[in-house]
Formats: C-alpha cells, sequence, structure tokens
C-alpha cells in the first residue's frame, strides 16, 4: 500500500466517524459512489453541518467552488486529501 492509499484509507475511516455523526446514523458505511441521494436525511441543511464537521475534523477549509464540484463521497476524499497537502 502506497502512502497516498493509507492517507485514503485514514481519511475514509475519519469521514465515516463524521457521517455517522452528523446523520445520526452509526451503521452508515462511506464508498465513494456515495450521494445524498442514498443517505436518508441528508438535505441542505445537512449537507452544512457534514461540511462544518468535516473541515473541523480535518483542520481545513472548503471554498465555495469545492463545494459545488463534489459529486459523491469520492471526489470528497480527493478533495480532502488535496487541502492536506497544500
Amino acid at each position: 500500500m502506497t502512502p497516498s492509499q493509507l492517507d485514503r484509507h485514514q481519511i475514509q475511516r475519519e469521514l465515516t466517524t463524521v457521517f455517522r455523526e452528523v446523520f445520526d446514523d452509526p451503521s452508515l458505511v462511506l464508498r465513494d459512489d456515495l450521494t445524498a441521494s442514498n443517505v436518508e436525511g441528508w438535505d441542505s441543511l445537512s449537507h452544512i453541518n457534514m461540511i462544518v464537521a468535516v473541515e473541523r475534523e480535518f483542520q481545513i477549509r472548503f471554498s465555495l467552488a469545492d463545494i459545488s464540484r463534489l459529486k459523491d463521497v469520492g471526489e470528497l476524499i480527493s478533495l480532502i486529501e488535496q487541502k492536506r497537502r497544500v
């Protein structure tokens, strides 16, 4: 496993914890292709709460453009990886 894969795996683990707390679902399993339509209760308000929680957890900041480009959890993980490298 390369360091970037390990980082991605760690990010997904930490992100899973954030999602489970925000969406109050301890059984939620993150996949790269997971979207709002796949998660009960993922609406515009919970989306904002999730973004804020992710920024806090990973000590990063997203721009509005960053957030608007996200299509699924896989892209969110890639964006977190990118932000953590800066």
